[in-house]
């Protein structure tokens, strides 16, 4: 058994932090975290964190901060590292990275010659800064958990998504998958959400300045129906962009799109702005900064689900058993 729960937040995004603290009916450890000059970080606990079980909750995003400085995901992915060597050379009982959003996670495999596989890179520098569980959510391929030689728990906004789109009650709708690979994914919500799916087919198009991946055919009835998009991320929106004018051209009237983690890289904004998107429903493990807030998407909170399944670490019961596991 360990020490009292103590959780400490990162920079990159404090209004999740701070949620997760009120719903554990804690305070933050207070921390402070800065650049020097010379853009270092350094880090300095406000207390002792001796024997305790620590949290440190630090996504590895882009965060646009309030006072108009970008964080970038190494800025934030080295404050993490920093806090979890401060926190164990504090004598820390256990620690525990909390990180919403795992940077990186997108090269996750040697897929062309000379190239790294930097997710499991990142993997083994979390683990050597000292953290002994991660806790994370969505990861883009699930094969990252065995990158790491520290248990993993990979939480889902699965049922947050699927939840509300139950709510909604949208008639008329069928579920679909941008790509091949988003097959499984899309047919879990499709069936969660007892309606059709349908699978839009991508070919590598050879052009003078190189290959695209294009649409080209659709499998599934989408015409006259209201679509769902779903998708574990959204970058710069070039995927859900070609998707929905292909969709549009197939017949299909209203649109909504559900994704995970918001990480709206330039150009989406500009994007998403200029489609016809009913909804497009993210969570908050990536902040999203004013100017990235559309009138259309909505925000859902992984905070109640972060602070129970952190209570149920601390406490040493499953976590499994909370998804019926």
């Amino acid at each position: 058994m360990y020490g009292e729960l103590a959780l400490i937040s990162g920079t990159a995004n404090r209004p999740l932090a701070e949620a997760i603290a009120r719903e554990l009916e804690v305070q933050l450890i207070g921390a402070d975290v800065f650049k020097f000059a010379n853009s270092n970080i350094f880090c300095r606990l406000h207390c002792s964190v001796r024997s305790k079980d620590v949290f440190i909750i630090q996504p590895t995003c882009v965060t646009e901060h309030e006072d108009g400085t970008v964080a970038s995901v190494n800025d934030n992915l080295m404050e993490l590292l920093i806090m979890l060597d401060t926190v164990r050379r504090d004598s820390a009982g256990r620690i525990t990275a909390v990180v919403p959003y795992y940077g990186y996670g997108r090269t996750d495999k040697k897929d062309q010659p000379r190239v790294p596989i930097t997710a499991r890179l990142v993997a083994d520098l979390i683990s050597v800064a000292g953290a002994d569980r991660l806790l994370t959510v969505d990861l883009h391929a699930g094969q990252i958990q065995g990158f790491f030689t520290i248990p993993v728990d990979e939480l889902t906004a699965f049922y947050a998504l699927s939840r509300y789109f139950r709510e909604k009650n949208i008639p008329d709708a069928v579920v679909v998958a941008p790509d091949i690979g988003g097959t499984k994914h899309a047919r879990n919500f499709a069936e969660a959400l007892r309606v059709p799916l349908a699978v839009i087919e991508k070919r590598r198009v050879q052009r003078p300045d190189g290959s695209i991946a294009k649409a080209l055919n659709v499998i599934g009835e989408v015409e006259g129906k209201n679509v769902l998009l779903f998708d574990d991320e959204i970058d710069t929106g070039g995927t859900v962009a070609q998707a929905i004018v292909f969709l549009q051209s197939a017949g299909a009237q209203r649109v909504f799109v559900g994704v995970t983690h918001p990480v709206f890289s330039d150009p989406a904004i500009e994007r998403l702005s200029g489609l016809p998107i009913e909804e497009i429903v993210v969570t908050d493990t990536i902040p999203l900064s004013p100017r990235k807030r559309l009138p259309n998407i909505t925000v859902l909170s992984m905070a109640n689900l972060l602070a129970e399944v952190i209570r149920r670490i601390h406490e040493g019961r499953s976590v499994g058993a909370l998804f019926g596991e």
